[in-house]
């Protein structure tokens, strides 16, 4: 039997952004304390839009904050879909203006052949990672670890060194660039971020068998090395 990861809901969308905004600057403050930076993946979406919101407006030591995406659309960053675009809009402002993001996408036509270049980027950022923010769609996926992605695109980003590699999803649009199985659970914390009853039942469907390739999202979730939090609301 699979041990469940901690699990807190809310009843509300807002009280939970507020509330879980409040524990990753604790934490991100911790790691300034004790080590002189701290860094933080976050993930795209409309989701974390509450989440950025909240936390930009928290007084930390910023400047010594290193962000960047457990995922990216490979897409100018201007684009609508760029969740770079969401995080230097939503995030990127107030206090957290003063924080150091480095972005997935870079000048390369593709994500396979940007791939290297992003690596290489994101070596500069402390690591292991402090916090990683992680959301999940109703496939099972988190990052941009699809079930539908081909099989050895999905196996790469499942069980390789990298820090980050190449995805084309079949049933989501764009190709994209993703941080790896082992970057994410080489962080010190991991925190699920999902709103809605669907998302609620996703995540008991994901707990209730092994199957990685069912449903990626098991990668986190089922292992024990890293702190899993799940931060759940109506």
């Amino acid at each position: 039997m699979i041990k469940e990861s901690v699990f807190k809901s809310f009843d509300s969308a807002q009280n939970l952004a507020e509330q879980l905004a409040k524990r990753i600057a604790d934490e991100l403050q911790t790691a300034i304390d004790k080590r002189g930076k701290a860094s933080l993946v976050v993930s795209g979406g409309s989701t974390p839009l509450p989440l950025f919101e909240a936390l930009s407006k928290i007084a930390i030591d910023w400047s010594e904050v290193y962000i960047t995406l457990a995922d990216e659309r490979w897409l100018a960053v201007t684009d609508k879909d760029s969740n770079e675009r969401l995080v230097r809009a939503h995030l990127l402002q107030h206090f957290a203006a003063n924080a150091k993001f480095t972005g997935l996408k870079n000048m390369y036509a593709t994500a396979v052949e940007g791939a290297s270049m992003t690596s290489e980027q994101l070596a500069h950022i402390k690591q292991p990672f402090d916090v990683v923010v992680l959301g999940m769609g109703n496939d099972g996926h988190t990052c941009s670890w699809f079930p539908c992605a081909k099989t050895e695109q999905l196996q790469s980003a499942l069980n390789t060194d990298k820090l980050c590699v190449a995805v084309t999803p079949t049933s989501a649009p764009y190709e994209r660039i993703t941080l790896s199985k082992s970057a994410i659970l080489n962080a010190r914390q991991i925190y699920l971020h999902l709103v809605g009853e669907s998302k609620l039942t996703v995540y008991r469907q994901a707990l209730a068998d092994i199957d990685e390739q069912a449903m990626p999202i098991r990668a986190v979730l089922n292992q024990h090395s890293t702190p899993v939090d799940v931060y759940w609301s109506v």
